[in-house]
């Protein structure tokens, strides 16, 4: 009997997400998900495409995002991620979630850098879900719960010292609340001001919540330049001490006296991953970008201002330029602008490669999508892994990158049914040229799509046409660890 299919994908190489080698073959799509995979001579879709030998993956799943505010705003805010061939993204990360706290005034950085004052008003989790469902996103989102928007709220903003018993354990109830509402865990930012006057000891408080639930832990680390071995440390601690799986955030070396430290680094997390679960995500850069804030700045890390709320004129502009113009130093530079973000330019090309390849990486690009001018990655990531890094450098293969982008992340965080092409598994798909895949997002220019990414299809519905933009299609879900 004849398979007839709302989608029939003929003569595609299949790179299913596994690691293992591409093969061609068809794919049949039926409602939301993948009908069939292999010779399916035999079938007939409602559309038909011919790929000719082009690349059909698995939906990339964005393994870092500060998404939370653009998945509640329709399609179009999407495009950056939809033209990259991402199909689900992790939000709530560093720290920073839009969830369970209600702010009325303009929140501290870097909380105001990643979602606009008029965003905070969700007092729950189960509220932030439901304007999910009422409202579907461009693409599917898994969340976490951010432990400095969690103690921005319980220490009523007076976050420059350690929680009492008191407030960690309102914030303890607080995300046990969340995770029993669908929330997939708990993240951190211990490098930020309004994080980092928590002990190791109120962290762990708060995270025994994950045990219950089995949560995640994620963590932008304590320090991740000159203290960076004894961060790994800690974060080891508080994971291990309440059961909980645990990812790195943004894995790095920062500052120029600490470049080649991924030598150091990468071995004592591979040694931890032995006796306990340890992920860490990347992304393919040089460059941070984060609140302009978070770090002093220094003659030898040179800074970019990505958005600047009383200079906005500012953005795209050199630090050290402004600086010179103004006749001022670069502090006073810097705290003119603020509240603002920048780029800062200050990892090693060696520690970004050693990192990537590691068997332990995930792919995620920790855009700011709120920025002016963002830093490219918000555009770019996952096309320059593909380009750059697999083809023009070899760093590793295309099925190698392309795992890491999808059944990698897909069992960090335990997202039943993607990041794979196999039948039964939920058609999150996209089709790409890879010999003309690459980034077009640029640091003068950041807000390019790709090329190469040819369409994406999110729960089986065409959302990102190449050279059309996003389809307007909202297929996307809130999705929960395991579900």
């Amino acid at each position: 009997m004849a398979l007839r299919c709302d989608l029939v994908i003929r003569d595609a190489t299949i790179i299913d997400g596994s690691g293992g080698p591409g093969f061609r073959g068809d794919v049949a799509v039926e409602g939301d998900r993948i009908a069939g995979v292999g010779d399916l001579g035999a079938a007939s879709g409602a559309r038909e495409i011919r790929a000719e030998g082009r690349v059909l993956a698995p939906g990339f799943i964005d393994a870092h995002t500060h998404d939370d505010q653009i998945v509640l705003q329709g399609a179009a805010c999407m495009c950056c991620k939809l033209s990259q061939g991402v199909t689900s993204v992790v939000v709530g990360n560093c720290g920073i979630s839009l969830s369970p706290v209600r702010m009325a005034t303009r929140p501290p950085a870097p909380l105001d850098q990643v979602c606009a004052p008029e965003w905070w008003k969700f007092g729950s989790f189960g509220e932030y879900a439901d304007h999910l469902r009422r409202e579907p996103p461009a693409v599917n989102a898994l969340a976490l719960i951010g432990h400095m928007s969690l103690r921005v709220g319980a220490m009523q903003g007076e976050t420059q010292r350690a929680a009492s018993d008191a407030e960690a354990e309102v914030m303890r109830r607080q995300l046990a609340e969340s995770l029993a509402e669908g929330a997939a865990g708990f993240s951190t930012g211990l490098f930020y001001p309004p994080s980092k006057h928590a002990p190791t000891e109120e962290v762990i408080a708060i995270a025994e919540a994950l045990r219950a639930h089995r949560g995640l832990y994620v963590t932008h680390m304590r320090d991740e330049a000159n203290g960076v071995l004894d961060s790994i440390q800690e974060t080891l601690r508080i994971g291990e001490a309440v059961g909980a799986p645990i990812v790195i955030s943004h894995h790095k070396c920062a500052m120029p006296e600490n470049h080649g430290r991924s030598r150091e680094t990468l071995p004592m997390i591979e040694a931890a991953a032995a006796r306990h679960p340890v992920a860490f995500d990347v992304y393919p850069y040089t460059a941070a970008s984060t609140s302009l804030a978070a770090r002093e700045p220094r003659p030898d890390v040179p800074v970019q201002v990505t958005n600047s709320l009383p200079h906005p004129e500012a953005a795209g502009r050199m630090l050290a330029d402004l600086a010179a113009e103004w006749d001022v130093s670069l502090k006073e530079a810097r705290d003119r602008l603020l509240p603002a973000s920048g780029i800062f330019h200050n990892m090693a090309e060696e520690d970004v490669r050693r990192i990537m390849a590691h068997p332990l990486s995930m792919i995620g690009s920790d855009g700011g999508p709120l920025a002016k001018q963002p830093h490219p990655r918000l555009w770019g990531t996952f096309p320059r892994v593909l380009g750059h890094y697999v083809r023009e450098l070899s760093l590793m293969t295309l099925e190698t990158a392309i795992h890491k982008m999808t059944a990698r992340p897909a069992a960090v965080f335990v997202i039943a049914d993607r990041g794979a092409i196999r039948a039964g598994a939920f058609a999150d798909l996209v089709l790409l040229d890879a010999a003309t895949v690459k980034d077009r997002s640029t640091w003068e220019d950041p807000i390019q799509p790709a090329d190469g990414i040819l369409e994406t299809w999110v729960n089986g519905e065409s959302a990102y046409v190449h050279g059309q933009g996003v389809t307007g299609a909202r297929p996307g879900r809130l999705l929960q660890r395991g579900l």
